[in-house]
């Protein structure tokens, strides 16, 4: 009999255990989806979808600067950032420097993924030793320079290239990271963020308090622990709801259907999604196998199909200058 009673005392604990998780689970999903959004805290419609579309590798070369400087005066897209290591950096900035009102931050560049077209540091390369492979340029993959390159050369190379645009008369509209770098090491978010806030200049910063938005960076690869969730709880600018990169596509057909799709799913909430357009010509062909995606990239964001189904979904666009003046008004 006392056996029979111990046994049902511990069945009552476990039920009671067991009820207090899906309690808690329950409060903590139901915590998330009434969380504010940060399109909403910046005084965005409740429930709206609110979207950057942006332009990276701008600078990598000429093709890229044609597209995206087309894409910004014309108002398709939204914003756009430099690389600005690379060959056709500085054209792109003095771009920036004679169209105040366009968007362009600095896309902080620590790879040189190429096999053939190829860039060193900013800073000279003797003192951040760890970002140079034994080619003289910065590394190919991210893995790489996570291996080799400490915290601290990291932040040396990300200031000298926002110091390069200062020096020539441009003040970035945010900082972002080419192949994901700066979140490829806790450390280096550490430095991204710290670099953000003293300039005082917008990181692509991704809240990661919803933990559907953190597990899928999780699984995509990126060392997301409590280190990273606590820096961005405690990162003082704007952040971000979500983020994502446009689809490929087989056909450019394909990739325009692939591209709404995408829309459709997305939650409510602020959304950069990033791309990479370019002009084609024979040289954007023998720098990337990518560039048929990369021109029609190019030629989507000003397709008039596009355009009305992003009116059709009620989309409302900004960029990064809108979101610092919102987020300054609050203060």
């Amino acid at each position: 009999m006392r056996k029979f009673q111990i046994l049902n005392l511990s069945l009552l604990a476990l039920f009671i255990i067991a009820s207090n998780a899906c309690c808690s689970k329950s409060r903590d999903q139901e915590k998330e989806n009434t969380k504010i959004s940060w399109a909403e805290k910046l005084g965005y419609p409740a429930g709206k979808k609110v979207i950057i579309l942006h332009a990276d590798d701008a600078g990598m070369c000429e093709e890229a600067n044609i597209a995206a400087s087309h894409l910004l005066e014309n108002n398709y897209i939204q914003s756009a950032a430099v690389m600005a290591p690379c060959p056709n950096a500085d054209e792109f900035i003095q771009w920036a420097i004679d169209h105040p009102k366009a968007d362009v931050g600095m896309h902080l560049t620590l790879t040189s993924e190429w096999k053939n077209y190829r860039w060193g540091p900013v800073s000279p390369a003797k003192e951040v030793p760890g970002l140079v492979d034994p080619d003289g340029m910065l590394w190919h993959e991210v893995p790489d320079v996570v291996m080799h390159a400490s915290a601290e050369e990291v932040e040396k190379e990300i200031r000298a290239q926002i110091d390069k645009a200062i020096a020539m008369g441009y003040r970035p509209d945010h900082i972002d990271t080419h192949m994901g770098t700066l979140y490829g090491s806790p450390a280096y978010v550490e430095v991204f963020f710290k670099v953000a806030e003293d300039y005082g200049i917008p990181a692509n910063a991704i809240d990661l308090s919803d933990s559907l938005v953190a597990d899928r960076f999780k699984k995509e690869g990126y060392p997301i622990d409590d280190n990273v969730i606590g820096l961005v709880a405690n990162y003082s600018l704007p952040k971000l709801d979500n983020f994502t990169s446009a689809p490929r596509g087989v056909t450019y057909e394909d990739k325009i259907n692939n591209f709404k799709t995408l829309i459709k799913a997305l939650p409510p909430g602020l959304t950069e999604i990033i791309f990479h357009p370019s002009v084609e010509t024979d040289n954007l062909k023998t720098i990337t196998n990518s560039w048929q995606q990369r021109v029609w990239e190019a030629k989507m964001f000003a397709d008039p199909d596009l355009i009305q189904f992003f009116k059709d979904e009620g989309i409302i666009f900004t960029n990064w200058k809108e979101i610092m003046k919102r987020f300054n008004d609050k203060k």
